[in-house]
């Protein structure tokens, strides 16, 4: 796994220790279990947005302090200028840049994710998280599979759903696809 990943997981192993909350604990609003959870903060498996989420909601931290480390300090407005958000890539296949970074207390989470090609025969990876999403595509097509429905998205098309459904995406056309997600 990459140097991100891990930084997240040492972060996560940080999180708990400060806030004294057991492996067990943790694994439960993860709804995971706890071999499980004990396997993220090695930092040598994908550690989904989704999870992320979780445990930002449940426990008051904000989603990217735990995903970039930095922890927001703009309260008025804040500009991520062109190609200068803050990113993580969690696994090759996927990269997100967060557009909000900076601004403490968001309403939401709104992300410039680049999603690469995969072979047609590597299925759909699918997360849930509390709240909604709104997701809107700027280049490329992609597969959008909500609660095992197929959904195809072109440049200019957009969706917005719950996002406590089982919900993945993918590339097609063997072209990386570039999207706008907000995480409500």
């Amino acid at each position: 796994m990459n140097e991100e990943i891990r930084q997240i997981a040492e972060r996560l192993k940080g999180l708990r220790d400060v806030m004294e909350i057991s492996v067990e604990d943790m694994a439960q609003t993860c709804n995971i279990t706890a071999d499980e959870y004990r396997l993220i903060e090695t930092g040598t498996v994908d550690i989904s947005v989704s999870l992320l989420h979780r445990i930002a909601g449940a426990y008051g931290i904000e989603l990217t302090t735990l995903m970039f480390g930095d922890e927001p300090k703009m309260s008025a407005y804040f500009v991520t200028r062109q190609g200068k958000g803050i990113s993580v890539e969690r696994t090759k296949a996927y990269k997100y840049q967060s557009l909000a970074a900076g601004f403490s207390k968001r309403k939401a989470d709104p992300f410039l994710v680049t999603v690469h090609p995969k072979p047609d025969s590597e299925p759909v990876y699918e997360n849930t998280h509390a709240g909604q999403e709104f997701n809107y595509v700027i280049s490329g097509r992609m597969l959008l599979q909500i609660n095992a429905k197929e959904i195809i998205l072109e440049e200019g098309d957009s969706i917005y759903f719950n996002s406590e459904l089982p919900h993945g995406m993918k590339a097609l056309d063997g072209r990386e696809v570039n999207f706008i997600a907000i995480i409500f």
